[in-house]
């Protein structure tokens, strides 16, 4: 049996985003909203949990990180951005292109970090 390969990535996110991942069955990120034209999930945990501690905690009470699996080959397209310092990177994904793109998640999206 040969596996896919697959990249791992981070998600910070807020409760009501992550509502629409349970309602999704945990296999789905949410369309973006209109003022939202870009799906940004990122490359490392540490900045996943300073998002979700330092942004999503002061806005909504709780910051939660998630982290879910990609296959390699799909996600490559997309350019690594860099956000600020070296491990501050980020990919951007267009928000039309997010049900490909979810199309392409292997397992299950999860929560690895909630902050109050």
């Amino acid at each position: 049996m040969n596996a896919i390969p697959t990249t791992t990535l981070w998600r910070p996110t807020g409760p009501a985003e992550l509502e629409l991942v349970r309602e999704s069955g945990w296999t789905a990120w949410p369309a973006r909203l209109p003022d939202q034209p870009i799906f940004y999930p990122v490359l490392n945990e540490d900045y996943a949990i300073k998002i979700a501690r330092d942004w999503n905690v002061p806005a909504s009470g709780v910051g939660y990180v998630t982290r879910f699996r990609i296959e390699t080959e799909f996600v490559i397209r997309y350019p690594v951005r860099q956000a600020g310092g070296r491990t501050i990177l980020e990919l951007w994904v267009p928000a039309a292109e997010l049900v490909e793109f979810n199309r392409h998640i292997v397992g299950p999206i999860e929560v690895v970090h909630e902050f109050h």
